[in-house]
C-alpha cells in the first residue's frame, strides 16, 4: 500500500506528515520552506509511494474561507500539475495549530525546542492527516 501525506500549508513553511504503508499511523515527517516544496516532494516520491495528498483547509470560526485560501488553491493546482496521478483532498484545519501547541507542551519538550515553529507545522500536518483518516473511516494513531 502507498502512504497518504498530510500538508499544513504556510507562506513561509509547509508542515508534512505521512502514514505508514498500511495507512494506520499518521506521523510528522518534515517542515519544508514553501519555495522548496515541489523539489522536496519530487525527491520524496522518488523513494516512497503516495496515493493521496490531504491539504489543510483553514476556515474562520463561522465556517467562511480564510484569507490564505487563494494561495492554497494555487498550491493545489501546482500539486495537480506536478503529480497528476495523486488526488488531493481538503480537510478543515481549524484549531490544529493550537492543538499542536498543546500536544508539544504536554509532551514535556524543553522550552527552547517548544519555540521551534517547524515542530508546530509538522505536528499540525499530522493532526490534519489523523482527522482526515478518522473522517474517511480509516483507523489512525498519531505519533
Amino acid at each position: 500500500m502507498a502512504r497518504i501525506m498530510g500538508i499544513d500549508f504556510g507562506t513561509k513553511r509547509i508542515g508534512l506528515a505521512v502514514t505508514d504503508p498500511l495507512q494506520i499511523i499518521a506521523s510528522p515527517l518534515e517542515t519544508v520552506e514553501t519555495k522548496r516544496i515541489f523539489e522536496y516532494l519530487k525527491e520524496y516520491l522518488f523513494t516512497e509511494q503516495i496515493e493521496q495528498f490531504v491539504v489543510g483547509e483553514p476556515q474562520k470560526l463561522d465556517g467562511s474561507e480564510a484569507e490564505i485560501m487563494p494561495l492554497i488553491r494555487v498550491f493545489i493546482e501546482n500539486l495537480n500539475k506536478h503529480f497528476p496521478d495523486i488526488p488531493v483532498d481538503l480537510h478543515d484545519e481549524r484549531y490544529t495549530s493550537k492543538d499542536a501547541q498543546r500536544i508539544i507542551l504536554a509532551s514535556g519538550i524543553k522550552k527552547m525546542k517548544r519555540q521551534d515553529k517547524t515542530l508546530v507545522d509538522r505536528i499540525s500536518a499530522s493532526i490534519i492527516l489523523k482527522e482526515w483518516m478518522e473522517k474517511s473511516g480509516k483507523w489512525s494513531i498519531t505519533f
